[in-house]
């Protein structure tokens, strides 16, 4: 499966790597298991998008150049599909880099098992914290067992997501320390309103700046653009997302973010160069 003529078909390789999108986050399915009281991202009732419409959008998505694409809901889990979806991104479509995110409440011996062989090169999970709360039962207490067998059996990479603004901050030093000691990489996220916008406590935001210390920065937080934006509201840099990130939604369409789809929005089959640029 793919397109005739892909859109970037008119564009030099040095045009396609300076707009192409370095990363395209694709929506599977919008249904999660879970509830979380901050999260906008979700619904209970949605059923999954078609397996063939959703091939269609990832060859339109290689077709525009991406370099690597994740799958992501909702709870990918729910598809009932979602290790074809995988092995058709990796093994047909040829993305540099495969990914997901999960909640991790699915996994299992088997599912890893079933990731690997699918070719998942790369799994983000987020926790919350230690215990449950009101917002949030995507804690260790619940999702320890399933690390525990993402170590045992995975052959893909672990990104574990310590998330500040969920709990108390003294369970996001857990909750890293954890992922550290087995082996994950480890990451900060930091908890938003449906509109994008960070609201924590000053409790909250020295947790934050304590838990950077104790993770190794990658080349893309080199400038510590997170840090900026929290004191000035301003980023060190204009956002090329629509362009060298895109979300497209379970409807097909491509918005700049999960949080300003409201924003933008533009049916994947109509993108094109002009739009990347």
């Amino acid at each position: 499966m793919g397109l005739t003529t892909g859109p970037l078909d008119s564009m030099n390789v040095l045009q396609r790597l300076a707009f192409s999108p370095l990363f395209t986050q694709l929506v599977i399915t919008r249904r999660c298991n879970l509830s979380c009281s901050y999260c906008n991202e979700f619904d209970r009732t949605s059923t999954p998008v078609p397996t063939e419409t959703l091939k269609q959008r990832i060859c339109q998505i290689k077709d525009l150049g991406s370099f690597s694409i994740c799958l992501t809901g909702g709870e990918p889990f729910l598809h009932p599909d979602l290790c074809g979806l995988l092995s058709f991104c990796r093994h047909e479509q040829k993305f540099f880099r495969t990914s997901m995110i999960t909640n991790g409440y699915f996994l299992t011996p088997d599912s890893i098992k079933q990731l690997n062989e699918a070719g998942l090169q790369d799994m983000q999970i987020s926790i919350d914290g230690v215990t449950p709360n009101d917002h949030t039962v995507k804690v260790l207490a619940v999702l320890k067992k399933r690390l525990y067998d993402l170590k045992e059996h995975a052959k893909f990479n672990v990104v574990v997501s310590g998330v500040v603004g969920a709990s108390p901050p003294s369970e996001t030093f857990e909750v890293i320390a954890f992922a550290k000691q087995m082996g994950f990489r480890p990451r900060i996220l930091l908890v938003h309103g449906a509109d994008g916008q960070v609201k924590l406590t000053e409790e909250e935001l020295l947790a934050y700046h304590q838990l950077k210390k104790l993770i190794p920065r990658h080349f893309y937080e080199v400038s510590d653009w997170r840090h900026q934006m929290i004191k000035t509201g301003e980023a060190p840099f204009k956002c090329r997302s629509g362009s060298r990130y895109l979300y497209v939604d379970e409807a097909g369409l491509v918005s700049w973010c999960s949080q300003k789809r409201d924003k933008f929005s533009k049916p994947l089959r109509e993108y094109t160069p002009a739009d990347l640029k």
